[in-house]
């Protein structure tokens, strides 16, 4: 499986942790959008200012119709309020060019990871940052 990079847009800026991450643990960005969208555990992140969020990777039932997995995959990511353009970048075939990214509601992707088994229950964020993260439309 080739990898493919990510392109930041208005609404995801990836950082190169997460993008080598990303290649370490062979996840998408795709993958990763969709845990950030529809996470089954949303909890604090162990940096500053930042929101760990949970998906597993394939469900079973067991005989009394419990959800089990034996993989999870975690995104931890930022949300950028600054009203301010970020240059960024790129190779544009000629050579290194400059892009600007609007860095209104944006989220950037710190780091993506594999965790083998069911990890333990982090520390739960608080409803007001749950209301902004569902505010700002991610």
């Amino acid at each position: 499986m080739q990898f493919k990079r990510p392109e930041n847009t208005e609404k995801y800026y990836w950082t190169r942790h997460s993008i080598g991450k990303m290649m370490q643990y062979g996840l998408s960005a795709q993958r990763i959008v969709r845990v950030i969208r529809a996470p089954e555990r949303v909890v604090e992140g162990v940096a500053k200012n930042t929101i760990a969020v949970m998906q597993p990777s394939s469900v079973r039932r067991d005989k009394n119709g419990k959800r089990t997995w034996s993989q999870e995959i975690w995104a931890m990511y930022q949300i950028n309020k600054k009203k301010k353009n970020i240059l960024e970048n790129i190779s544009d075939g000629s050579g290194l060019a400059e892009k600007i990214i609007p860095n209104g509601k944006q989220l950037k992707i710190i780091s993506a990871w594999r965790y083998p088994g069911v990890s333990p229950k982090g520390k739960n964020l608080p409803e007001e940052i749950l209301a902004e993260i569902k505010e700002a439309g991610f």
